[in-house]
């Protein structure tokens, strides 16, 4: 933009119209050229050919610094920018697994590039990326140079080749091609952003270290659209029925309106000018405290009694069919063991009873699983059977289906087992590290307490000090006794400085009147308050 002399047309027929233009304008006559031409006609002249090299020199020169602007700030793109990218992506490869990537980063290239960049660069006084003065914007040679050169990088960013009347011109094409290679590795760079758990550094155990419930900030409309969203969208991000968002969603209703969130009589249906009010009044924005719903419930309903029980049936369930198989579970319980089954079970138990002999104390399971794992397998069938009978009564197994449901998450969880087991490790360390933060802030209080126990320590030692001073110790040398320094407030004072809030039966007007003495005692920190109601002192 500084450059006032830079001219890029890529345009034969508009470089054309121009030279004809500047050499009416210098020799003040008409020239005898045709003003209306082809794209070919004008490629027949020599000057129309030297001035689209040099503006094409120009264009690929100035695209350069944008594109090496664009891909050395990857790491300046916003996160949630980034982190949609990263979906889209994957959403798009899941559902067109035969698609390359050259096609998928097409689609990347579309959110990232034309929908978030391209608008600052085509437009750079709208979005404050250039200072202009008011009335004023670019000038028209300004804003055609910055069109060029956003539409090759547009072209570049969708692989996309010139034709026509500019393809006639290779080097364009043969600079797009080196283009959209960075293009591609840019893309890539943006896609690859980590998780948001991973990203903001949060987990199920960050509320435990936290001494502050997260707040964020949100505006009306915002927060409508993404009520809408994800009711549009809740089989999709949902697909189980006990999904906490579906209960969620259930608590909240119907979709809210501006003027229930905001109250009654915000927006007048009377008013002619109500759109322009409600579009203000989406704009709103509102802090929000984050509290979990499901810490609140814990303790009113048997949720962990249920889990719980869910987990030492499955528990008990796998013991069973390790030593006895069958068609269905429900004809494993219902059959009785043979002679080498019981056999087998009592192994297996007495193999899991010496690996518990061998585990750290703090690290055995709970002693009820304990004694459940040591019965014998029909009683473990039994109490199977009784607790299939309270998760159907939770509604979470049914026997209509043979607890099919339940079979197929024993099924997902030993096929997952080794996932399992990775989780539990990280989780480990995640607790690991929580327990130090937490070490480090319970000492860091710790020393923020010593540290205003000793201060207050000092002050009250000072206040001594200075109360038997020099003067002091020469009035007791002489045996005379000295007298002790006091400050004097009325009362007046005292309530504005926020000290004294009321006196019992004498009104405000009177304050005035009432003269505090505070004087220092013989113990450090404590001091004597004596009133005066003009010039009459009171009662203590």
């Amino acid at each position: 933009l500084r450059d006032k002399s830079l001219g890029i047309r890529i345009d034969p027929v508009d470089v054309y119209k121009s030279w004809v233009n500047q050499m009416e304008t210098q020799t003040g006559q008409r020239s005898q050229l045709p003003y209306d031409v082809t794209p070919e006609q004008a490629m027949t002249h020599h000057e129309v050919q030297r001035r689209l090299d040099i503006s094409i020199r120009n264009l690929r020169a100035a695209t350069d610094k944008f594109l090496h602007a664009i891909v050395s700030s990857v790491d300046k793109i916003p996160y949630g920018m980034r982190y949609t990218a990263k979906v889209l992506k994957s959403s798009l490869r899941e559902k067109f697994p035969d698609a390359t990537e050259d096609e998928l980063f097409k689609v990347v290239g579309n959110l990232l590039y034309y929908r978030y960049m391209n608008p600052a660069i085509v437009a750079p006084d709208g979005f404050d990326i250039i200072d202009v003065v008011a009335g004023g914007g670019l000038h028209t040679d300004h804003r055609r140079n910055l069109g060029s050169i956003a539409k090759l990088l547009q072209h570049a960013a969708s692989r996309k080749s010139f034709e026509g009347e500019t393809g006639q011109h290779p080097t364009i094409n043969d600079y797009l091609v080196h283009s959209q290679q960075k293009f591609r590795e840019f893309f890539r760079a943006a896609c690859n952003v980590p998780e948001p758990e991973e990203w903001f550094n949060v987990d199920e155990y960050s509320e435990m270290v936290s001494l502050n419930k997260p707040v964020i900030c949100i505006t009306v409309g915002e927060l409508v659209n993404t009520h809408r969203l994800l009711l549009q969208h809740q089989d999709s991000l949902s697909a189980e029925l006990r999904d906490p968002l579906r209960e969620l969603l259930k608590d909240l209703g119907d979709i809210p309106t501006v003027e229930s969130l905001l109250g009654e009589g915000s927006v007048d249906a009377n008013d002619p000018h109500a759109d322009q009010t409600l579009s203000q009044l989406n704009k709103t924005e509102v802090s929000l405290m984050l509290t979990n719903k499901f810490d609140m419930d814990k303790s009113a309903d048997g949720a962990n009694n249920t889990r719980g029980l869910l987990l030492s049936t499955k528990q008990l369930i796998v013991d069973i069919i390790r030593s006895q198989t069958g068609d269905s579970l429900v004809e494993i319980l219902q059959t009785s063991a043979s002679v080498d089954q019981v056999a087998d079970h009592r192994l297996l138990v007495h193999k899991r009873a010496l690996r518990d002999a061998r585990t750290p104390e703090k690290l055995k399971r709970n002693q009820s699983l304990v004694l459940d794992n040591k019965l014998p397998i029909e009683e473990k069938k039994r109490k199977v059977v009784r607790s299939l009978r309270k998760l159907e009564a939770a509604g979470l197994v049914s026997a209509a289906n043979d607890y099919q449901q339940l079979v197929n998450e024993l099924a997902r969880d030993i096929q997952n087992h080794r996932r399992y087991r990775q989780q539990r490790k990280a989780e480990l360390n995640k607790l690991r590290a929580t327990l130090h933060r937490m070490d480090s802030k319970t000492a860091f209080y710790e020393e923020q307490i010593d540290y205003y126990q000793q201060y207050i320590r000092t002050c009250l030692d000072n206040l001594a000090t200075k109360a038997q001073g020099p003067g002091k110790k020469a009035a007791e040398g002489r045996g005379k006794k000295s007298k002790v320094p006091s400050l004097s407030y009325s009362a007046a004072r005292l309530q504005e400085k926020g000290v004294l809030l009321d006196i019992e039966d004498l009104p405000t007007s009177q304050f005035r009147n009432v003269i505090f003495d505070i004087v220092q005692s013989e113990e450090a920190g404590t001091f004597e308050v004596k009133a005066r109601f003009m010039g009459v002192d009171m009662e203590k």
